[in-house]
């Protein structure tokens, strides 16, 4: 058996029922063989932002407990993506029903022609380093830096935890 690796990932819909469907997600990702979420944020809702003519996002992270290696992880959040209707013929950063986002896995520092990690944005996006801050506090991203650092530098960037956000309209 694989030793266990810790990883983060990070979960976002803005596609029909968000709300449930990234709780679902995370269900889905805690039931899974080689993964057992550990920790989980609030969710957050979150203005799009590569493609900015699209509905808004509901985000959060998960940090799980897993005895996949990382390939077969990307793998494994790609079925679960499926499972919940991601398409992937519209454009990259287009709306979607589910995104898994593998942030980190242990210190690794990797780049593939399939997965780069830590995840190369994700230092750039408050929607994920504000739910990564809720779950881990001050810590050190690999080949990235500080998290509190990070996210000063985001600070232009608009999150709301869902508690606060306006309610979404019916249908």
């Amino acid at each position: 058996m694989r030793p266990t690796a810790q990883t983060w990932i990070g979960l976002g819909s803005n596609l029909g029922e968000t709300v449930r469907q990234v709780e679902a997600a995370i269900l889905a990702l805690d039931s899974e063989s080689g993964i057992r979420v550990t920790a989980r944020s609030s969710l957050y809702r979150t203005a799009p932002t590569d493609h900015l003519d699209q509905p808004e996002f509901v985000n959060a992270v998960v940090r799980a407990q897993c005895t996949l290696d990382p390939d077969a992880l990307l793998e494994r959040l790609h079925t679960i993506e499926d499972r919940f209707g991601r398409d992937r013929s519209g454009p990259l950063f287009g709306p979607r029903t589910l995104d898994l986002d593998m942030l980190i896995y242990d210190q690794l520092v990797l780049e593939t022609a399939a997965l780069t990690l830590p995840h190369p944005r994700m230092h750039q996006r408050l929607f994920v380093l504000e739910p990564l801050f809720e779950i881990e506090g001050e810590m050190d991203i690999p080949a990235r830096g500080r998290l509190t650092e990070l996210r000063a530098g985001c600070a232009s960037q608009r999150v709301v935890p869902l508690a606060e956000s306006a309610p979404q309209s019916p249908g």
